[in-house]
């Protein structure tokens, strides 16, 4: 019997979007049920049937109850669900351009609960957006939608695992574009907004960054790009003038190593192929994608919609299990912003 006199925290409620409704997300919402994270309440936003049926199955049980005023926990097996109505049916690893307009009302059903309080943060699952193009919706992430949906200009993409944090300059972007991206007031815009959340959102006081350059070996002087010269570097003077604590440009191949990392609390990288690997090589399936400068907290997992797993029982909740941990401490750090 537990004799402490101390009284448990607050319980959170958060937003829970499965995603793409062919992928591994709904078995990894009904995977989660079984266990759920003490000291949320999750809720899940998505049609009901689509979840008693991947759970059934996976040979999971699950209820599925809706939410009360106020947040209470879940019991093993069960889920708080906000129902959302599929447009057709939702066949395992079979993906279906009928139902990109019901991922998007998912996601916008769960974003206004949290901005108008009725949620602590925002949890989501992997989106498919070939397919949501193919449905003929512009749509190019998560990321930019969500800064859509809040109202903001700019939304910052940030991948997390024990021992490194790597947001990203540029998101989804092809190659040949990210030079063009690479301009005075991006970064500035960007390494303001990591900076804060640092500040705010985790609770560091001063935090450092590391910043990539865009070239081989930072540029080498002008001799493989001038984008560091010209671009790059009087941005970290500017910032560092105004108090930032910011180190670079540096060369993507040697900053991530040991000597670099262990007194840094973030690293900015330039496009999403430069520091991505790296952090999922060290934490793949134990890494959170973390969205900032939002006016809410939103994470997400590390990885896509494995068509392949789907329904199969093999696919790994762990990452849905760190985002959930990571919204449930952000929400108790920071907040809203």
């Amino acid at each position: 019997m537990n004799t402490s006199s101390e009284k448990p925290g607050p319980l959170f409620r958060l937003a829970l979007t499965p995603g793409e409704p062919a992928g591994i997300g709904p078995d990894l919402c009904a995977q989660l049920a079984q266990s759920p994270p003490a000291g949320v309440e999750l809720i899940a936003f998505c049609d009901p049937e689509l979840l008693e049926q991947r759970a059934a199955s996976l040979g999971l049980p699950l209820r599925l109850e809706p939410p009360g005023a106020d947040p209470r926990p879940c019991d093993p097996g069960e889920l708080r669900i906000a129902p959302v109505k599929l447009a057709a049916p939702a066949h395992p690893g079979e993906l279906n351009p009928a139902n990109s307009a019901y991922v998007l009302e998912c996601l916008r059903a769960a974003v206004r609960d949290v901005l108008d309080g009725k949620a602590d943060a925002l949890v989501t699952g992997p989106v498919h957006k070939a397919v949501i193009n193919q449905a003929g919706i512009s749509f190019s992430g998560h990321t930019e939608f969500l800064a859509e949906l809040c109202g903001c200009e700019t939304g910052v993409m940030m991948l997390a695992t024990p021992g490194l944090r790597v947001a990203l300059a540029t998101t989804h972007l092809p190659l040949q574009e990210v030079p063009a991206a690479i301009n005075r007031d991006r970064l500035i815009e960007v390494l303001t907004i990591l900076d804060r959340d640092l500040r705010d959102r985790f609770g560091i006081e001063r935090p450092r960054i590391l910043v990539c350059g865009l070239n081989p070996h930072a540029g080498e002087s002008g001799e493989l790009g001038r984008e560091e010269i010209e671009i790059i570097e009087p941005v970290l003077a500017k910032l560092c003038s105004l108090g930032m604590d910011l180190v670079g440009p540096l060369p993507a191949d040697t900053l991530f190593t040991p000597h670099r990392l262990d007194d840094a609390d973030a690293v900015l990288s330039m496009y999403h192929d430069q520091g991505l690997p790296v952090l999922k090589f060290k934490g793949f399936g134990n890494a959170v994608n973390i969205t900032l400068g939002l006016p809410i907290v939103r994470t997400s997992v590390d990885h896509g919609t494995a068509l392949d797993l789907a329904g199969s029982g093999k696919a790994d909740a762990g990452s849905l299990r760190y985002a959930v941990e990571a919204a449930l401490e952000m929400s108790r750090t920071g907040g809203r912003a």
